[in-house]
């Protein structure tokens, strides 16, 4: 009897348990990224008896086993920030609080004052850096990107393509920069058409160029840039000239694109500036001279006009690709990779540390963590603006409470039921 009231007891510390892990899953299961558990029972060693009929065992009661965290796939729900993010996978966030590394499956993220990507607690996640010119290296860091610039790059080729009107005539007056003195050359009888175009020079300062073009003869024109003279205010100055020709088809022949024009646009920056103006691949140069500008009977026309400079910007916006890249958006207009978010992945997940906040610690049973590039090594992809919600099923939670609660209140009754017994023992004395 004494055999039963203990292995009662038993029962009652492992049902009281299971309803301690069930009571913690439902608990969490609003918990961004959290992993139920479930417990593993065992019986203990029974004890051997002898009979007639040789050897017996009589159960001494139940322990638990074992508390298993379930990695399963939690169901994914939308959100408007892109700093929440949801692994498709197997992998683990890795963060940081400057000492250790820690991991989870919450990827509820926002940026701290210093521009870092952390978890609530303010542990930085981590991943691969990214060098000035958005080239992911192999070093792992804290993911910092609010405090981002694009640097300025200065102007070194424009693109033209237009149409240069065959009919016009060669102007009867020689070019000048400027006729009455206010810093227009507005006298068109000296050139034949013109259009602006804005360059940037190191620091990034916008500047405007007119490119003039006068024809010169009957396939023949030159191009002069002129821009406003640093050192004079409202006075003009003429870098230099480019001259272009053409064929009898009015197919572009030769624009001269190989000498570069330089500028000299004031002090405190690189100058002189050598700027390359293309018009297109000329028939000179192996092309068919119609990919570009060209010389027909039709009106002046610019169809295209690019340059390869911009100013200087700062991070405006980011998007996070499924391979983990963090792509910054500038203000101006340029994009560059600040990193590559690193997960992390372990053999035996099952086996690692809770500790709490969602956060889960490296244990000598569950191995060492592979590290690796989202979307790789079967770490799984990142999703933005996306969380993991719980893993928890309320309705099978449920049904075990009440497989719980019952295996309680039967081993509670077997508990009563031996004290009767005992009691009745008891009275056989009286």
């Amino acid at each position: 009897m004494l055999t039963a009231l203990y292995s009662a007891i038993s029962g009652l510390s492992a049902n009281g348990i299971a309803l301690s892990v069930i009571g913690d899953n439902v608990a969490n299961m609003n918990t961004v990224g959290f992993k139920g558990s479930r417990v593993s029972f065992g019986d203990v060693l029974s004890q051997t008896i002898t009979g007639i009929a040789g050897n017996s065992q009589v159960g001494r009661g139940v322990m638990v086993s074992a508390v298993t965290p379930l990695f399963t796939q939690g169901s994914f729900e939308t959100s408007a920030s892109a700093l929440d993010m949801a692994i498709d996978g197997e992998g683990f966030f890795i963060v940081s609080d400057g000492t250790g590394r820690f991991y989870t499956r919450a990827g509820q993220f926002t940026l701290d004052k210093n521009g870092k990507i952390v978890n609530p607690d303010g542990y930085a996640l981590q991943g691969y850096l990214a060098d000035a010119s958005g080239n992911v290296t192999g070093t792992i860091g804290d993911m910092v990107i609010s405090t981002q610039q694009a640097a300025a790059n200065p102007t070194s080729q424009v693109n033209f393509t237009i149409n240069l009107d065959a009919r016009e005539s060669v102007p009867s007056a020689a070019f000048t920069l400027d006729s009455n003195g206010d810093g227009i050359n507005d006298d068109p009888d000296n050139y034949n058409f013109s259009t602006q175009i804005t360059v940037y020079d190191s620091q990034g300062n916008a500047r405007e160029i007119t490119a003039y073009f006068v024809k010169t003869a009957t396939n023949a024109w030159t191009v002069h840039y002129v821009h406003e003279d640093p050192s004079s205010p409202g006075e003009l100055v003429d870098a230099g000239t480019q001259d272009l020709s053409f064929g009898l088809n009015g197919e572009l022949t030769d624009d001269n694109s190989s000498t570069a024009i330089s500028f000299t646009f004031g002090s405190g920056i690189v100058a002189p500036q050598d700027i390359y103006f293309n018009y297109g691949t000329g028939t000179a140069e192996g092309g068919t001279g119609l990919d570009g500008t060209s010389q027909y009977a039709s009106e002046f026309a610019v169809t295209n006009l690019t340059q390869d400079g911009y100013a200087a910007g700062a991070l405006k916006n980011i998007n996070i690709e499924q391979d983990g890249m963090i792509t910054g958006i500038f203000t101006n207009g340029q994009t560059r990779i600040i990193g590559q978010i690193a997960l992390a992945k372990f053999a035996a997940p099952t086996e690692l540390t809770k500790i709490g906040r969602n956060l889960y610690g490296e244990s000598y049973s569950s191995g060492q963590p592979i590290v690796g590039a989202a979307s790789s090594g079967g770490l799984g992809r990142v999703l933005s603006n996306t969380l993991e919600i719980s893993n928890v099923d309320l309705a099978e939670e449920f049904i075990k409470m009440i497989s719980a609660q019952r295996g309680f209140q039967a081993n509670s009754r077997i508990i009563t039921t031996t004290d009767d017994l005992l009691q009745e023992l008891v009275n056989l004395k009286r």
